[in-house]
């Protein structure tokens, strides 16, 4: 019997050395790590880890034991939470909505902003543990209520729960914000990367609700905008850059939406849309809207493929403008809050953000951008991560500070 859990043990660590070496080696013959970031080899190491975690998700998924999200949003999770003894951290639930509530302790005498945060993770990674650091910092510095929202993912939940689970939250904030201390007109809806775009859709929502506060603001961090074109000049030149590639990015999609895999090729080519739809929506997501020197790293102007019917019928849901908030009409845009707007060169969405700044500057909505050279989707959360941490992530963090004591 010793002999026989031996030889187990022994098989078990050799298969999860082979297990490392095919994550590492997969990175390695893949990954893009570009030396702008600043710190390359830690954005290397960063992509192994979690090329490794999702190898082992894949395995475990394969073994039935859990999806992929799971076991890499469990890892994540079992992260230690910081405290701050200038801070008062809360669990609550807004109805089953699970929220985390972030009070600075500093007396005032005066009501303070309220931010409503969601979080980043491609609506099937992410939690209120992964962006703890995030918003603990940022209710300290900027000195603000925030409530983060623990919204259900994918691929268990899908589209538009997360949204649903969000809108609710966010309306049980907005009608009690004299529990909290806040300032009815100084609330931001803030979020990063598919935050941000549940950010974005929410204002739009949200600018004709006179029974509620008006929000004041809103903080777009990278965020996730548009599911209609694949090819403009940041999916050409990061898509194999840490953390989202455009393989991942496409996997979170199809959980979220519920889309076939098999149609990723098809709509990297834009096959997946009309030519009357391309057509309609060019004068927002055409490359000509994007500055020329954001396509010096090389950038190729493709022509749609002809429309696949089948792959049409199937993924029109992202013409939804609760999917794709960048294409929402005018006479919604119009009428948004001023707005935050942070981009990354080396993120794969970045345009999303460039589109997005340009459509509300033409509509007389005040913008204030800040694009980080050195920066790379996910980067905020490296945000006093220790050795692991990256410069970018505190100037992400200092810009919406800024921002929110402006208003």
């Amino acid at each position: 019997m010793v002999v026989l859990v031996l030889v187990f043990l022994a098989a078990a660590g050799v298969f999860s050395l082979g297990v490392g070496l095919w994550a590492v080696c997969s990175h390695f013959i893949t990954a893009d790590i570009p030396a702008g970031t600043g710190h390359p080899v830690k954005l290397r190491f960063l992509g192994c880890i979690f090329q490794l975690l999702v190898t082992w998700g894949i395995i475990f998924e394969k073994l039935r034991i859990c999806s992929v999200p799971q076991f890499v949003s469990f890892v994540h999770d079992l992260q230690p939470l910081k405290k701050d003894p200038d801070v008062m951290v809360k669990d609550l639930h807004f109805g089953t909505i699970p929220v985390k509530l972030y009070q600075p302790k500093a007396p005032s005498c005066t009501l303070k902003p309220g931010v409503v945060f969601y979080h980043g993770g491609g609506a099937t990674l992410g939690s209120l543990k992964t962006h703890h650091r995030v918003c603990l910092r940022l209710s300290k510095d900027s000195g603000s209520v925030v409530v983060a929202v623990g919204y259900r993912k994918s691929p268990k939940y899908k589209f538009p729960v997360m949204l649903r689970d969000c809108i609710v939250a966010t309306i049980h904030f907005l009608q009690s914000l004299d529990a909290y201390g806040v300032d009815p007109t100084r609330v931001v809806v803030c979020g990063d990367s598919v935050g941000g775009g549940v950010a974005t859709v929410i204002c739009q929502m949200f600018a004709s609700c006179p029974d509620l506060p008006r929000i004041r603001a809103q903080i777009l961090i990278y965020a996730a905008l548009q599911g209609l074109d694949f090819q403009s000049p940041s999916y050409q030149q990061n898509s194999n850059v840490p953390l989202l590639t455009w393989s991942f990015a496409f996997y979170c999609l199809c959980c979220y939406l519920d889309i076939n895999p098999s149609w990723q090729s098809t709509m990297k080519k834009g096959a997946h849309l009309p030519p009357e739809v391309w057509e309609k929506y060019r004068k927002w997501l055409g490359s000509e809207n994007i500055p020329e020197r954001f396509k010096k790293r090389g950038y190729q102007p493709v022509v749609p493929a002809p429309v696949n019917e089948a792959a049409f019928l199937e993924t029109s849901v992202l013409l939804d403008p609760t999917c794709s908030p960048l294409i929402t009409g005018d006479d919604v845009v119009s009428r948004l809050p001023e707005a935050c707007i942070v981009s990354c060169e080396y993120d794969l969405l970045r345009d999303h953000s460039l589109l997005y700044k340009k459509r509300l500057e033409d509509l007389g909505v005040p913008v204030t951008w800040h694009h980080m050279e050195d920066g790379f989707h996910g980067v905020l959360n490296t945000l006093d991560l220790g050795c692991l941490h990256f410069p970018c992530s505190a100037n992400i963090l200092n810009a919406m500070t800024h921002f929110i004591k402006g208003l």
